[in-house]
């Protein structure tokens, strides 16, 4: 008679102790774990274990694991979360819109033209929404939001341009030429005048904040005990800047700026000193400015911008050309990037709210959605966790569930 579903099979094999049973079943793929965990109850236990996904969710589009295997995903089991991987890779979701609100849409990069930045933290979206920034509790499936934000946060004169969440502190640049930081728990804040025109973007790390602006200079803040609001270094960028951000050793900064002179867009500046450390690529186009930076480790820089190119950038190896490049196949300027340190990339276009995924091992786009037809509008921030990915547009905030089968 066959054992009881409870009961492991009678063979010999499964006696051995449990570290030997794990050692033998790491060597087993996707497949041969799922149909083993269909033989019995103390089998589907043992090939659930998160030590035989691990390896299998490291090869996986954002399934929560960096390049150097750290587990950014803590919590959630790891063998859904490669069964979610299958749906981002096959872009099967489900799409929604989550909050709506009026356009007052004038000119790009123009201090009336309205263009929401969103940041992810736990349980919390933290949306920006003319002058204020919104907290919104996310809803137990993940897949909306509660109605009433929980939390609003104010004090620029003009919208907000963009701003960082980091370790529970926001710190915007806006259209009025601020600087506001406000702790998120508590009603703590401070405001400094920073530029002369509008603080398109901004980064906080270290107790230091960088910042840039329309009016062509990139400078460096201190938020330290009795120094806040002291600029340390101002940087002449001759350019417009668009994106900024610093490296994860605090060591450095990247500017990405307009690209309307004779200098590379991408340059790196000493953070402790503000000197020009290095610049990036050689082959930029006039007018090619970088709209967002994103650093994956201390070396390796994601950048995209309006000649349709997200290009990744490892500066051990070079500073004059990129490592990788991929091309936006329908010749839209790429508004933001974002990627899970490991495989995949999302990128947001700017016509008919284009959120397209790429795989870092293909060179062709790997999924697209489109989210704002029969109307276009660019997709101005995009933020993802392993299961959905919220891109915030110039009337909307649209969510992809990638749990639904």
């Amino acid at each position: 008679a066959s054992p009881p579903p409870s009961s492991p099979p009678s063979s010999p094999l499964w006696a051995l102790p449990e570290e030997l049973l794990l050692l033998i079943c790491s060597y087993l793929d996707v497949q041969a774990l799922g149909r083993l965990g269909q033989v019995c109850r103390r089998l589907r236990f043992l090939s659930s274990r998160d030590l035989l996904w691990r390896r299998i969710a490291r090869g996986c589009l954002n399934s929560g694991f960096t390049q150097l295997g750290t587990d950014l995903a803590a919590g959630i089991p790891v063998k859904e979360r490669v069964k979610v991987s299958q749906n981002w890779r096959h872009g099967r979701c489900r799409r929604d819109t989550v909050l709506k609100w009026k356009c007052k849409q004038v000119a790009p990069f123009s201090s009336t033209f309205l263009m929401p930045w969103m940041e992810l933290d736990g349980e919390y979206l933290y949306l920006s929404q003319a002058e204020n920034i919104q907290a919104y509790r996310l809803c137990p499936d993940g897949t909306g939001l509660q109605r009433h934000p929980q939390a609003i946060f104010s004090g620029h004169q003009e919208d907000v341009c963009r701003f960082v969440l980091v370790n529970s502190h926001i710190v915007s640049g806006g259209g009025d030429g601020n600087i506001v930081l406000h702790k998120v728990h508590g009603s703590y804040s401070i405001k400094f005048s920073a530029h002369e025109q509008e603080v398109n973007c901004v980064d906080f790390q270290g107790g230091l904040v960088v910042s840039g602006s329309r009016d062509r200079t990139a400078k460096v803040w201190s938020l330290s005990a009795g120094r806040v609001g002291q600029c340390l270094h101002t940087v002449q960028t001759e350019d417009r800047v668009w994106s900024i951000a610093i490296s994860p050793l605090l060591s450095s900064f990247v500017t990405g700026t307009a690209c309307c002179g004779h200098t590379s867009p991408l340059r790196i500046w000493d953070l402790e000193s503000g000197q020009l450390l290095t610049c990036l690529g050689t082959d930029f186009h006039r007018g090619a400015g970088v709209l967002d930076v994103f650093y994956e480790t201390p070396s390796l820089l994601l950048s995209c911008g309006y000649d349709t190119y997200i290009r990744y950038w490892d500066i051990r190896t070079s500073t004059r050309k990129c490592i990788q490049e991929w091309e936006e196949p329908h010749d839209s300027a790429l508004y933001c990037i974002r990627s899970d340190k490991n495989h995949m990339i999302a990128s947001g276009s700017s016509y008919y709210g284009v959120v397209r995924l790429w795989d870092k091992r293909q060179t062709r786009c790997l999924q697209s959605f489109h989210l704002s037809s029969p109307t276009s509008s660019p997709v101005y921030c995009l933020r993802f966790s392993t299961t959905h990915l919220y891109a915030a547009l110039a009337s909307a905030l649209h969510v992809l569930d990638f749990t639904a089968p």
